[in-house]
């Protein structure tokens, strides 16, 4: 059972930081408030990600949160609507 919530939260932590990640050569981390933004929502999804989403890791645990939205727990509503988005590229020059 431990074992099962580690592997949620690890792939929180995945799907969170490919959402998190800047364009291609920005090379910038993620912010102090996107670490703190995905920390809660760790803790908050851990469960709803058990139930929901068993199995799937990363982008696919996140895509699968988000399809499942109106069957998440409150608190971790909360803690997904607090998640910074990432802002979309801009388009190709030319």
């Amino acid at each position: 059972m431990k074992l099962q919530i580690a592997v949620a939260l690890a792939a929180f932590a995945v799907g969170g930081a490919a959402f998190a990640q800047e364009a291609p050569g920005g090379g910038q981390g993620p912010t102090p408030e996107m670490q703190a933004a995905r920390q809660a929502m760790r803790q908050a999804c851990a469960a709803d990600a058990k139930t929901l989403c068993d199995g799937k890791m990363g982008r696919e645990a996140m895509m699968c949160m988000r399809e499942n939205a109106d069957k998440l727990s409150a608190p971790c509503k909360d803690a997904m609507s607090k998640m910074p988005r990432r802002q979309p590229p801009p388009p190709p020059a030319g």
